[in-house]
């Protein structure tokens, strides 16, 4: 007999497939052998509205995100990155700063030292941009922002900075294009913090192993999140499906933290250091420090 766990495997594959009732219907069949987790209940929904809605970008409203990034253990996760960051910043006694997929400033706004006398952000949200807009101006902070993704941003300047910084941003980039975009950071900065999850690889998001990583881990973070449907179906569920839908160009190719120290080597960084922020829920944080 096929457990609930054999189940979702089964329905993330025929989900893969552009079946969506036959992934609907093992769904309903493992909540039905497991009701107490979170994953299949929050699943049941997220193809139901899917079925009769459509797909829906998990960045493209910004509201699940926001209410995501601020609960739960984003938290620590968040307070932990800024004090990292702001830990670097202070060792210049004045320097350039580029933020990469800004955001709408979580992890930056608590971070900004005075020692930052330019400021750039780059952020291909305008909702999240508009809203870290808002908050420079208000505190009085002189800065530049570019509406755009990191490839487009790098294809119109060839400016240069003390230090570029990155947060749970880089693993947008599809790895084809991701040794070109470190070798423009290379070229285009003296330091690189780049503050990443020390995730499984992800190359092969159907393989046995990467399913029930994805199941176990989101039946923890919807935990954190009992109750709170905008960032359970406004994020989390488009994200987990995301990884497994051929149908849309993926969100997120994550991969271990020391496949990011080789690849900032090979990109030209001669030393690469990794400290641990956070022992996440989807996966231990790390920030690289690449001169």
């Amino acid at each position: 007999m096929t457990s609930s766990a054999g189940h979702f495997t089964l329905a993330v594959n025929a989900f893969a497939d552009g079946d969506l009732n036959t992934a609907l219907a093992h769904i309903r069949v493992a909540a039905a052998g497991d009701p107490d987790n979170p994953v299949y209940a929050a699943s049941i929904t997220y193809l139901e509205n899917r079925l009769n809605h459509g797909a829906a970008n998990a960045y493209a409203s910004p509201e699940g995100f926001q209410a995501f990034v601020r609960g739960g253990g984003n938290t620590p996760l968040y307070e932990n990155t800024s004090a990292a960051l702001g830990s670097v910043y202070r060792e210049y006694m004045a320097f350039h700063l580029l933020d990469i997929g800004t955001g709408d400033g979580l992890a930056l706004i608590p971070a900004l030292e005075t020692t930052i006398d330019r400021l750039d952000v780059v952020e291909p949200s305008a909702a999240l941009l508009e809203n870290l807009e808002r908050q420079l101006r208000e505190m009085g902070r002189p800065y530049r922002a570019f509406q755009g993704t990191l490839q487009d941003f790098a294809a119109q300047t060839g400016e240069h900075w003390d230090v570029a910084q990155a947060t749970y941003s880089l693993q947008s980039l599809p790895f084809d294009e991701r040794p070109a975009m470190l070798r423009w950071l290379r070229e285009h900065t003296d330091r690189l913090l780049l503050v990443e999850f020390d995730a499984p690889d992800f190359r092969n998001p159907l393989a046995p192993e990467r399913i029930q990583h994805v199941l176990a881990r989101n039946q923890l973070g919807l935990a954190e999140y009992a109750g709170n449907d905008t960032v359970i179906q406004g994020f989390l569920m488009p994200v987990m499906w995301g990884y497994f839908d051929r149908s849309a160009g993926r969100l997120n190719y994550e991969q271990p933290a020391a496949a990011w120290s080789q690849q900032l080597g090979e990109a030209g960084f001669a030393t690469v250091t990794t400290r641990l922020i956070y022992p996440y829920w989807w996966a231990d944080a790390y920030l690289l420090d690449a001169r």
